[in-house]
């Protein structure tokens, strides 16, 4: 295949992969092969995805985050885990646009987690490559592990301090 269309009936059923996966994400892979020189894929977050905060410091690249479809709120943690910086990011359909930012692009070894703003969103990551498993992301110490009652509570402190940020 030469040409792959990322139409709204590919990005429908990636977000409804999404909504029934266990972790309320789904990704999809560009790329043909970990071996390629840049790492693309869609990934759909819903609403209840929480993402571990983690770096990518084992192996350093930097990660390219643009919205496709929805918003987003990315937040940067210091070596503790305070929450440094909230940056919010999305497409053209939010009454705030005009001071939204589309995406993001991170240093290697900047402490990150993303948080879904509104249903269906739906990112376009890109990192250089070779894919490297064992050093991929270096999970936060401090932030509690997927999929455990703790992960929950960490989500809905994340939530409200968005909310509390007024973004």
């Amino acid at each position: 295949m030469t040409i792959q269309r990322f139409s709204d009936d590919y990005l429908a059923s990636l977000i409804d992969e999404a909504s029934r996966s266990a972790r309320s994400r789904q990704h999809r892979n560009i790329h043909v092969s970990y071996d390629d020189p840049c790492q693309r894929f869609m990934n759909a977050i819903g609403m209840e995805s929480y993402i571990r905060p983690h770096r990518h410091a084992i192996d350093p690249k930097s990660e390219t985050l643009i919205a496709v479809r929805g918003k987003f709120a990315l937040f940067i943690f210091d070596d503790n885990g305070a929450i440094q910086e909230i940056i919010s990011f999305g497409t053209e359909r939010y009454a705030d646009a005009s001071a939204l930012s589309v995406g993001v692009d991170l240093a290697p070894g900047v402490w990150h987690t993303i948080v879904a703003l509104q249903p269906g969103s739906v990112l376009l990551e890109l990192k250089a490559g070779p894919f490297n498993s064992n050093g991929a992301k270096e999970p936060a110490p401090w932030a509690p592990e997927e999929q455990t009652s703790e992960a929950n509570e960490y989500l809905q402190y994340l939530r409200s301090a968005v909310a509390n940020r007024a973004l």
